[in-house]
């Protein structure tokens, strides 16, 4: 992977290179909604149908779909940042339409997404809104027993990357669990979209059958999930990602450092949303999603500085359990009992 090389100068012009890029564009958004919605709704329908065929050939266009519900997901997810459309209200109706598809409640989980954007990398007792959660060596070292076997669990793949999406989406996104002030009106609209989501769903298992549910649009979720919850992994929990504490944070470093460029094959830049630019997207995310590769190839200091990261490349990011503030990079557990068992 390369790691970028930040010189305080350069840092301080990349938030005026991409602020050109930030005005949506009426014609592109429109096309975006047809390419995501029309796609998704067909596959939707040849599964409903197929599925008295053949489960398997089900299953296996769930995986296509579930790309294209991410495209929906990251029209909401731009929604959220107020970029998607010039129009609040259109952004609003737009992104409230696709959460009741992806199933991410569309204000509560926006709001804590925006939360994210201004604390990216910052290493407070707030890191895990908006965020996976993440210890430092000296974090874990201070843990019990029983909590360092709870950590390593939750860090672990099978959790991390199968388990832990479903349970995200089903589970967790239904339950207002920040109480921080400030959220109270987020909150009301997560019960209220938990409601909504109950009447409609309920609705279309008495119309087309609750296996609609269960053998066409939950394993579609559940595939979703996964693909989410992976790139969002890879984009912030490479090896020289960006770490620091409040005092020593800087937003501008933690945006380039702390974010990758997933450097994958056109077709599925297209299908997940261009949302492996995600440097660009951190640097100002007013930018929309349809804007951003053209922001990153056409500004070639993108492509000498940015975190660059194949797939292949990505799978290494695994074994990225722990921050080791002292090398100033992410760590396997492999690493951590090898380098810090003499102290533990």
């Amino acid at each position: 992977m390369q790691q970028a090389a930040l010189p305080p100068n350069l840092l301080q012009q990349l938030p005026v290179i991409v602020k050109a890029y930030q005005l949506p564009d009426p014609k592109k958004a429109t096309v975006q909604i047809l390419n995501s919605f029309l796609p998704f709704l067909g596959i939707w329908i040849a599964m409903y149908f197929l599925k008295e065929v053949s489960i398997g050939l089900t299953l296996l266009l769930a995986v296509v779909n579930a790309f294209f519900l991410v495209r929906i997901f990251i029209i909401q997810h731009d929604c959220g940042h107020q970029s998607f459309t010039a129009n609040r209200k259109a952004n609003d109706t737009i992104g409230l339409i696709c959460s009741l598809v992806s199933f991410m409640p569309y204000r509560y989980w926006a709001k804590s997404h925006n939360f994210h954007h201004g604390h990216n990398g910052i290493l407070w007792e707030h890191r895990d809104i908006g965020d996976i959660n993440l210890l430092t060596v000296n974090e874990f070292k201070q843990l019990g027993f029983w909590r360092r076997l709870h950590y390593m669990l939750f860090r672990s793949a099978p959790v991390l990357f199968v388990l832990g999406p479903v349970w995200y989406i089903l589970v967790h996104s239904r339950i207002p669990t920040i109480r921080m002030k400030g959220w109270e009106h987020a909150r009301k609209a997560l019960l209220r979209h938990n409601l909504l989501l109950l009447g409609i769903y309920a609705a279309l298992a008495l119309w087309l059958g609750y296996e609609a549910l269960l053998l066409v649009h939950l394993p579609i979720l559940v595939m979703f999930g996964i693909i989410a919850v992976w790139f969002f992994y890879v984009q912030h929990q490479h090896e020289t990602t960006y770490k620091a504490w409040k005092d020593k944070w800087e937003y501008i470093r933690a945006a380039i450092q702390g974010s990758t460029y997933y450097k994958l094959p056109r077709l599925f830049h297209w299908l997940t949303g261009n949302i492996g630019y995600h440097h660009i997207h951190h640097l100002n995310p007013l930018v929309p999603n349809y804007e951003l590769a053209r922001c990153h190839h056409e500004n070639p200091v993108f492509e000498q500085i940015a975190n660059k990261i194949t797939f292949w490349q990505s799978l290494k990011c695994i074994f990225n359990k722990l921050w080791d503030e002292e090398q100033q990079r992410m760590i396997s557990f492999r690493e951590y009992f090898r380098r810090y068992r003499s102290v533990n």
